[in-house]
């Protein structure tokens, strides 16, 4: 799911810069606000704003800076209202207890070791996936395993990392956006795109899980000695048990101040006490406050099996695509709220419980709409796009399918997918037909780049996600972006070496 490219619009701009301009502004906007937000400098939501806003006045916006943002906004009203209410509806979920029975086999079956428990994740984030919206995987995937992250003391960006990284992988499936958009885009049939590049999703999902089992490694050998299976039974003081420290950390000067009340994070000494109390922090995290407490008062047993099928029947409606998917989650969060809560005032705790993490991921979503607005508005959007097809020398023409896989990974980053898929290449297609290149080949290698598109701001999902595990958006782009970049290339490699992508014409 992908922030929406919208129709040009006249707006009453200051003055229209050469597109050359135009060019360089839009990619050192996008390239400032990967600065701006991966070394902490600041939020993703106030970079978010400030960023394109000031790109935004040095483009010429002038008065109609305002009119390009408000309508932005206006596309991405329900994508907002969507995640607003999913988070309501799995956060109540949650609470009432619905999967806590998952939760308790996945530990049973990962058992206390880390390198388990993320390539559980990968697995478990590959296999809801399949249904193609990343917002429900993410919160699937987070509500299941942040838990277990948390008590365990590890990162929670390694988290992110691997189900960023599996669910941009699986999203060229053909019911997936990239591939119907691929389809749409060039008049082809969304099959006859993706069956052939089934060895190349075969071989990313390899690359990812591996990416996933060194990942868990390394979070091994970084808790060595210091995991304590008693943590995971639900003791102590009705959610995570006591802090406790371990390998004489005690005596160490300052590592009991770093230990939050509610956290477990086991140390072994001053120094790993902060290095754990960065990455652990229940209270900055959308689920933790309903970590297996097996004794909360929001449970409710007696109701599982109602909230179970009320639950099959979300899923079902958002499959068959029959109502808008906001709509249906408001249905789905009302209906769990009179039937779980029926007093008013459960009602109200409930919904105030959740406002937090909706706050986080609805205010990133609108703040995006600057960005996109500026993009679209200035038209810094279709002078990069035209830019991309100029730059192209003739001599190169033969090889445009791997360009176009190439060109993928950038581009369907920095931009919206609808702006890459119906604004880009067609016009790529267009000029590798000449050398003999089908479009269905083109729409082959230019859905290569979805493992890193879907780490882009410009998608939802992914903000939905790091709000949610309370992880900067800017530490999730460090440790998954080189990674998805090397998933990304090892698809178009594959799709050249079985023939689906022709290397040259």
């Amino acid at each position: 799911m992908s922030i929406v490219h919208t129709e040009a619009v006249e707006y009453p701009v200051a003055f229209t810069p050469p597109d050359t301009i135009l060019v360089i502004l839009g990619f050192v906007m996008v390239l400032t606000f990967m600065a701006l937000i991966m070394t902490r400098r600041l939020t993703p939501m106030v970079a978010l704003i400030t960023v394109p806003t000031i790109f935004g006045l040095f483009a010429g916006a002038g008065l109609g800076l305002g009119d390009m943002v408000i309508d932005a906004i206006g596309d991405l009203a329900p994508t907002a209202a969507l995640l607003m209410f999913a988070i309501m509806y799995f956060g109540i979920m949650i609470d009432v207890g619905l999967f806590d029975p998952l939760i308790r086999v996945i530990t049973r079956l990962l058992g206390d070791d880390p390198a388990k428990v993320v390539l559980g994740t990968a697995i478990l984030a590959g296999a809801v996936s399949l249904d193609g919206d990343g917002s429900t995987t993410f919160i699937i995937t987070t509500s299941a395993m942040l838990p277990i992250y948390l008590r365990l003391g590890m990162s929670p960006v390694v988290l992110t990392c691997v189900a960023g990284l599996m669910n941009g992988t699986l999203n060229i499936v053909p019911w997936g956006g990239p591939t119907v958009r691929a389809a749409s885009a060039l008049g082809l049939q969304p099959t006859d795109i993706f069956v052939p590049m089934l060895p190349s999703l075969a071989t990313g999902l390899v690359i990812s899980l591996l990416f996933a089992w060194f990942l868990g490694l390394s979070e091994r050998r970084r808790l060595a000695g210091s995991v304590d299976t008693s943590r995971l039974e639900g003791a102590g003081d009705g959610r995570l048990g006591a802090p406790r420290l371990f390998r004489g950390a005690e005596s160490k000067p300052g590592a009991r101040a770093h230990l939050r009340t509610g956290n477990i994070v086991t140390v072994r000494g001053a120094r790993s006490a902060v290095d754990a109390a960065k990455l652990v922090d229940t209270a900055d995290t959308a689920m933790a406050d309903t970590l297996l407490d097996p004794n909360r008062a929001t449970l409710r047993p007696k109701l599982i099996w109602f909230n179970l099928v009320l639950t099959l029947a979300v899923m079902v409606m958002l499959v068959l695509d029959i109502y808008p998917l906001a709509y249906v989650f408001m249905v789905g969060a009302a209906v769990a709220l009179i039937v779980n809560f029926p007093r008013l005032k459960n009602q109200a705790d409930e919904i105030v419980a959740h406002a937090p993490s909706i706050v986080g991921v609805v205010s990133m979503v609108l703040a995006a709409g600057v960005l996109v607005g500026v993009l679209n508005g200035t038209g810094m959007v279709d002078a990069m796009a035209s830019w991309v097809t100029q730059v192209i020398p003739p001599s190169l023409g033969p090889f445009m399918a791997v360009i176009t896989g190439i060109l993928s990974i950038p581009f369907t980053f920095f931009m919206s997918n609808d702006a890459f898929y119906f604004g880009i290449l067609p016009i790529l297609a267009e000029s590798a037909s000449t050398y003999g290149i089908e479009p269905v080949e083109m729409a082959r290698a230019s859905i290569t780049g979805q493992p890193v598109h879907l780490q882009s701001p410009l998608v939802p999902a992914i903000l939905l996600l790091v709000s949610l595990a309370g992880v900067n958006l800017g530490d999730h782009h460090k440790k998954v972006l080189w990674r998805a970049v090397i998933v990304s290339l090892v698809m178009l490699a594959v799709g050249v070496l079985v023939g689906s992508i022709p290397l040259m014409a």
